[in-house]
C-alpha cells in the first residue's frame, strides 16, 4: 500500500496509513483513537463510520449492510486521502 492519509473531520487531525496497518481500524488504533468494534469477537457492523471524502478498498466483503457514505474500518484499506467522521 502506498502512503495515504485519513483526515478526521471533527478535529482536522491527519493520520498516516502505513503498510504495517492491514486495515483502517488498525490505523485508528495505532494513533490511539477509540473506535467501537466487535468484529474480532464475530460481530460485524459496530465500527461503521461515515466517509465524507475519498474512497476505500475492501480486502474482504463486509458482512454488515452499509448505507451510501458508510464504511467498515475493520475490513477496508485506505488507498488515497480520505476524510471520515468518527
Amino acid at each position: 500500500m502506498s502512503c495515504a492519509f485519513v483526515i478526521l473531520r471533527s478535529s482536522g487531525q491527519r493520520l498516516e496509513c502505513t503498510a504495517d496497518h492491514p486495515n483502517l481500524l488498525t490505523t485508528l488504533e495505532a494513533h490511539n483513537l477509540c473506535i467501537e468494534f466487535q468484529c474480532r469477537e464475530g460481530y460485524c457492523g459496530l465500527c461503521r463510520t461515515r466517509l465524507i471524502k475519498g474512497e476505500v478498498h475492501y480486502t474482504e466483503k463486509p458482512l454488515a449492510f452499509l448505507q451510501k457514505g458508510e464504511i467498515l474500518p475493520c475490513c477496508c484499506l485506505v488507498t488515497e486521502e480520505i476524510e471520515i467522521e468518527l
